[in-house]
């Protein structure tokens, strides 16, 4: 199981980025959003979505990360230059969290890939059932894995996921605040 950070500093082929961050607490979210905005990359970032490649990283590009309280899961949206959704990232994890004033989440593998199509993939149950198979994770965390994957896929697919919907209002929220980080 691997810790993330919303600083995303395991993005190597950035050079220069801008950071915020903050804690919301309403009836639509509790926990921290964090929001990198990307001024300077080594070269631009693609990958598979189903049948398409598709640029994730770039410079101009933002990347908005919720780490909501006492949920199973993280949302990563990434803004394009031009301010558009490029996809929404959701990974499961086994806990999100602070540490030294940053917000952190534990990667239990499995994530769900939702695009503004509307299409919706499921990624990376090999990883799952590998980190299984080595003693990485218990049979309790697998479990949990594939009923919060269930879960938030269902909510996905029936428009019913309240994070997609969040986003660009989040994102608004912290462009003010941006600093060198």
């Amino acid at each position: 199981m691997e810790r993330k950070y919303g600083t995303h500093s395991e993005l190597k082929n950035v050079k220069k980025k801008k950071y915020a961050q903050t804690f919301l607490e309403s009836d639509d979210f509790n926990g921290y959003v964090t929001l990198v905005k990307i001024d300077q990359v080594t070269e631009p970032l693609f990958k598979q979505c189903g049948k398409e490649e598709i640029c994730v990283i770039d410079e101009g590009y933002m990347v908005l990360q919720h780490f909501p309280l006492k949920k199973n899961h993280s949302v990563t949206t990434m803004f394009n230059s031009k301010g558009e959704i490029v996809q929404w990232y959701i990974d499961i994890v086994r806990e999100n969290g602070i540490e030294n004033d940053i917000p952190w989440m534990d990667d239990l593998y499995l994530d769900i890939v939702a695009l503004p199509s509307g299409e919706v993939i499921r990624l990376d149950a090999d990883e799952l059932e590998e980190a299984y198979r080595t003693e990485k994770i218990t049979k309790q965390q697998y479990d949990l894995a594939w009923e919060e994957s269930d879960n938030v896929y269902k909510m996905v697919t029936d428009g019913k996921f309240p994070l997609i919907k969040l986003s660009n209002a989040h994102k608004k929220l912290l462009e003010g605040k941006l600093s060198e980080k």
